[in-house]
């Protein structure tokens, strides 16, 4: 018998107004593109090079949001990032701690202890968060690892003075 596992990973987003009140907050699985699962093998067992730093970026509104398998950061036709209603300078730094060890059969990593802050200068849209190597702003370098749309009812909307603040979380189980 052939053994599998699985992996995956969960975005949640939390949206405070200027005074630090809870405006909003969404769950949403993501995507593991077809770039991110290559990467996966390549770094881990096929001798490829290892990135060290991830970063989250943001998309905004769209008639379909739709982050597809075969996306990259060069080419997603799906979503757009936004990128000039935040004041960070590049998309903020996605900093994982140490992975568990699998009990039984999971291990996950998150950057809970340390997640990522996009400051707005003005109103957005904002519709999905994705997960890169590269942290320029609407760059179109560095490896695409994931991307998912805001869980129902879908786009949410940031005003001058709000913060999010992004968590990742991934897991891979033996199945």
């Amino acid at each position: 018998m052939l053994n599998k596992s699985k992996g995956g990973g969960v975005f949640k987003v939390t949206c405070y107004d200027a005074q630090g009140n809870l405006k909003w907050e969404t769950q949403s699985h993501n995507l593991v593109v077809d770039e991110g699962l290559y990467y996966m093998n390549e770094a881990a067992l096929g001798g490829g090079s290892q990135s060290t730093t991830w970063y989250i970026g943001l998309y905004g509104a769209a008639s379909s949001n739709n982050p597809s398998a075969s996306d990259t950061m060069s080419s997603h036709a799906g979503w757009t990032e936004i990128y000039t209603e935040y004041s960070q300078t590049t998309r903020p730094v996605c900093t994982f701690g140490t992975a568990t060890i699998p009990t039984p059969g999971t291990s996950v990593i998150n950057n809970t202890a340390s997640k990522a802050a996009f400051n707005f200068t003005t109103s957005a849209t904002v519709g999905g968060a994705f997960l890169t190597s590269d942290n320029t702003k609407n760059g179109t370098s560095g490896t695409l690892f994931s991307a998912a749309d805001f869980a129902l009812p879908g786009d949410r909307t940031v005003a001058n003075g709000d913060q999010l603040n992004v968590e990742y979380t991934f897991s891979l189980d033996a199945a």
